[in-house]
């Protein structure tokens, strides 16, 4: 016996109390939801309800597993029409069995108010002067008050209750309607990265009542962060960003799901973090962890949606899963060491920008869950924010990528670099010790905060790589910057042109600042 359907014909009562008969049993409670005539003072003509009936199914299933064995009852079972449904038809029917009263009065009650509030189906109440449009059915069972009344299906209005998110201008679009709006609620996105990016593909998809996301982000929330990263407030400094995000997130809509990662991604907790998602949104801000995800998801076959920023301008790109889909590198082979291109605090960067690309993620992940058209599809989507200029460049999957090589050759066994890192309590030890010493930062970041040494030359990152015989390969030179990730990146650079002797101060200038006087 089926313990939950849906049903498009007329529901008999008889016949299903029937199903439900035992000897054992002496308590039997029902609830029967017919479609009224009239609601907030509007005369009804008719209803539609219509679900996204796998999903409906399983989760009516589970709701009538749940109450046999929380109540002890024998017998439950549930039926709710779909379709077109005529004023005076029975909408909905639940009805149990048990060995003794209470048990059934519970169970039905638990019966109607959880499938109300969980299983995905939309109604749409038909007026003499227009229509409700597309609104979720949940919290509807309150009216329930008695076991085996006649209730009514359209009792409760979408603005009945404040609280309840109501998604009726979306599924307004025809692309939508509710069979979208139950693909949303049924799926499961991992971001990554709660910065600049992340603040907007976060909001946007928990609005648009996307049913389960992740947020994977280590980083603790600065000031600095707040013009771009809008979803904090300043009050809340030093706090994990993962856990305020998700607090903002239960807060905007109660019925997603929101799990907190609250550490970096890296090659060790990556394939366990992605597994449980279906599509996964790149919004980190370093090179290492953008090709560190594009391997994974061409590794595990799971889409993604990458972007980048600099400064007033930015890139999209939609990694599918399948054999055709060019990832990022089949357009860069080889990643971009960090640092050789600064990130937001380095480079600067007006809190729009972010938020542009950020939306735009937010759209295409939408356009992916709900298969609407316009996709980006091999292809990269270049935006100058200055020039409101748009740039498309095709991308061919490349044959490396096609046999899955390029993946396993990022992640092959090569020799480990010797460090290239040095700690110094001090910039004068490091001169003591021989080192000239060379900042890379740029000019603005030297007059916000000099250097804290006399004999320091200043050759900005770009400049110095350009022109590296400005170092004479004979010296011994310590790299400074900020926090030691341009630094350590041009002495990569500086060793594979024959710079045998370049280091970089670990942790940069920051390091020193913490250090004990």
């Amino acid at each position: 016996m089926k313990l939950f359907e849906l049903r498009r014909q007329p529901i008999e009562v008889g016949t299903e109390q029937r199903r439900l008969a035992d000897p054992a049993c002496g308590g039997y409670a029902a609830f029967e939801g017919w479609v009224r005539d009239h609601n907030e003072g509007q005369r009804v003509t008719h209803l539609e309800y219509e679900a996204f009936e796998p999903l409906a199914i399983k989760e009516g299933e589970r709701i009538l597993a749940e109450a046999l064995e929380r109540f002890g009852v024998e017998h439950a079972a549930c039926v709710h029409r779909i379709g077109d449904l005529a004023l005076g038809e029975l909408a909905v029917w639940v009805g149990v069995s048990a060995r003794h009263r209470q048990e059934a009065f519970l169970a039905c009650r638990y019966i109607i108010d959880e499938v109300k509030h969980r299983v995905p189906i939309w109604k749409k109440e038909h007026y003499q002067a227009g229509d409700s449009g597309w609104v979720n059915c949940e919290r509807c069972a309150e009216a329930a008050q008695h076991s085996h009344e006649h209730g009514d299906a359209g009792v409760h209005s979408h603005h009945a209750h404040a609280a309840v998110p109501d998604y009726s201008r979306q599924m307004a679009l025809r692309e939508v309607g509710p069979l979208g709006q139950a693909r949303l609620r049924a799926s499961r996105v991992l971001v990554v990265g709660a910065g600049g990016l992340g603040v907007p593909v976060l909001t946007y998809l928990a609005g648009a009542g996307v049913g389960r996301i992740g947020i994977v982000d280590g980083d603790r929330l600065e000031p600095s962060n707040l013009h771009r990263q809008t979803l904090y407030a300043l009050s809340e400094v030093g706090e994990l960003k993962a856990e305020l995000a998700a607090r903002r997130l239960r807060a905007l809509n109660p019925e997603v799901h929101v799990q907190v990662h609250a550490v970096r991604l890296d090659a060790h907790n990556g394939a366990a973090l992605l597994e449980p998602y279906e599509l996964v949104i790149d919004c980190t801000d370093n090179f290492g962890s953008k090709f560190l995800l594009n391997d994974l998801c061409v590794r595990l076959g799971k889409p993604a949606i990458l972007s980048s920023v600099y400064q007033f301008e930015g890139q999209l790109q939609v990694l599918r899963a399948d054999s055709r889909s060019a990832c990022l590198r089949c357009i860069w082979p080889e990643a971009t060491r960090d640092g050789l291109v600064g990130n937001c605090a380095e480079a600067g960067v007006l809190g729009p920008v972010p938020g542009v690309f950020g939306s735009l993620q937010a759209l295409e992940a939408l356009k992916l869950l709900l298969d609407l058209p316009g996709q980006l599809d091999n292809e990269l989507l270049v935006l100058d924010l200055t020039q409101l200029s748009v740039t498309r460049v095709r991308a061919r999957r490349a044959a490396e990528c096609a046999s899955g090589s390029c993946v396993r050759s990022a992640h092959s066994s090569s020799p480990p670099e010797p460090s290239l890192e040095l700690s110094f309590a001090t910039l004068a030890e490091a001169e003591r010790r021989g080192f000239t010493l060379v900042d890379v930062r740029e000019p603005h970041e030297l007059a916000a905060a000099p250097a804290p040494a006399q004999a320091v030359r200043s050759v900005p990152l770009q400049r110095l790589l350009y022109e590296p015989a400005q170092l004479d390969l004979r010296g011994r030179y310590l790299l400074l910057c900020a926090s030691g990730r341009r630094s350590l990146a041009a002495a990569q650079q500086l060793r594979a042109r024959g710079h045998d002797a370049v280091y970089s101060l670990r942790g940069g200038l920051q390091a020193l600042d913490r250090l004990p006087a």
